[in-house]
């Protein structure tokens, strides 16, 4: 078997944030890392980078974006993160923007906490002209960097720029990706006025889910790694 031909075996890893991101990202070519452990977990996996085809950040974002809607998908050409940007593989965006015409094409920004106001999105729209932000592309783009592997980003909005995201949504997480019911429910109980905000993110995360299903079945096999 040639080099070729053992390239083509090669998994890809995706790095998620939720455990319903995951669900939807892994095939028998695509391995999954998620929950707030994910740079851990991506750590171990890539200990021999021979192994792996690429990183892709897949799942959803906040946009900041305001003409960004809830299911907008987004290709990053690049990562913003406060040291710099991480650039995305032109390969591979070439490959995901041919599978995703209607895709838009720009910056994410990378954090490693929540945005949940508004006005928090609009700051950071206008400091790092990112259209949409997450907690795992920059943690994908620098374990792909130091494996020196090819890596892509793609994203589905699930909060638009304008979303007020209640804090009770976060109660619940695990650091799984999965969610725990009752702490929501005790969350929400302690902020009843939050109730309104949690209904609307939740439309939204129906549209994002669904979105998101529907871009894992465009991208294909080892998810439009080139």
């Amino acid at each position: 078997m040639d080099a070729a031909d053992r390239a083509g075996e090669r998994p890809v890893l995706a790095v998620c944030g939720l455990a319903f991101e995951a669900a939807i990202a892994a095939g028998p070519d695509v391995v999954t890392a998620c929950g707030p452990r994910a740079a851990r977990l991506a750590a171990h996996l890539l200990q021999d980078a021979r192994g792996w085809a690429g990183v892709i950040s897949f799942g959803c974002a906040g946009a900041l974006d305001p003409g960004l809607p809830a299911g907008a998908c987004v290709l990053a050409s690049g990562v913003w993160t406060r040291q710099g940007v991480l650039p995305t593989d032109p390969a591979w965006l070439h490959a995901l923007a041919a599978r995703l015409p209607g895709a838009r094409l720009g910056c994410v920004a990378g954090l490693d906490e929540p945005l949940l106001a508004g006005a928090d999105k609009m700051r950071l729209w206008r400091d790092s002209g990112a259209c949409a932000v997450d907690m795992e592309s920059h943690v994908a783009a620098l374990a792909a960097q130091r494996h020196g592997l090819p890596f892509a980003a793609c994203r589905v909005v699930l909060d638009p720029a304008g979303r007020i995201v209640p804090p009770c949504a976060l109660a619940g997480m695990r650091d799984d990706g999965t969610s725990a019911l009752l702490p929501l429910l005790r969350a929400l109980a302690a902020s009843p006025r939050e109730l309104g905000p949690l209904r609307a993110l939740a439309v939204d995360a129906w549209r994002a889910r669904r979105t998101l299903r529907e871009v894992r079945e465009r991208l294909g096999p080892k998810l439009g790694a080139p």
